[in-house]
C-alpha cells in the first residue's frame, strides 16, 4: 500500500498502475523481533528505461520514511527487466550512493514529486 501511489516520474500514472510495481513484489521476511527484511522487485516498463534508477530511488525513499518498524530494505530490478541491472541494483542498494542522490536539490525535487501522497 505505502509504494502503489508512487508517482512516474515521466508519466502521470502510478507505478502499480504501469505494473512496474504489484503486490507479487513485495517480499517481507521477519528477522528478529519487530525487525524485518523488505525485498521489493520492481520491473521497469522498458529494458532500457533510462529512469530506472530514479524510481528505485523514489521505492527507497518512500518506504524508508513511511515504515512503521525496525527493517533493512533491499530494492531489485527484475531479473532478466532490464539491461543495466545489475548496477543499478548496487546504486540503489549503496546508501552513500542514495545520501548524494538526495543532496542534489533537482533529483530531491523529482523524488518528492514522485513520492508525495495525491490530495
Amino acid at each position: 500500500d505505502i509504494i502503489r501511489t508512487i508517482r512516474d516520474p515521466e508519466k502521470p500514472n502510478t507505478l502499480e498502475e504501469l505494473e512496474v510495481v504489484t503486490e507479487s513484489c513485495v517480499e517481507v521476511q521477519e528477522m528478529g523481533e519487530d525487525e524485518y527484511l523488505v525485498i521489493i522487485r520492481f520491473t521497469p516498463t522498458v529494458p532500457h528505461c533510462s529512469l530506472a534508477t530514479l524510481i528505485g530511488l523514489c521505492l527507497r525513499i518512500k518506504l524508508q520514511r513511511c515504515l512503521p518498524f525496525k527493517h533493512k530494505l533491499e530494492i531489485y530490478i527484475s531479473e532478466g527487466t532490464h539491461s543495466t541491472e545489475e548496477d543499478i541494483n548496487k546504486q540503489i542498494n549503496d546508501k552513500e550512493r542514495v545520501a548524494a542522490a538526495m543532496e542534489n536539490p533537482n533529483l530531491r525535487e523529482i523524488v518528492e514529486q514522485c513520492v508525495t501522497e495525491p490530495d
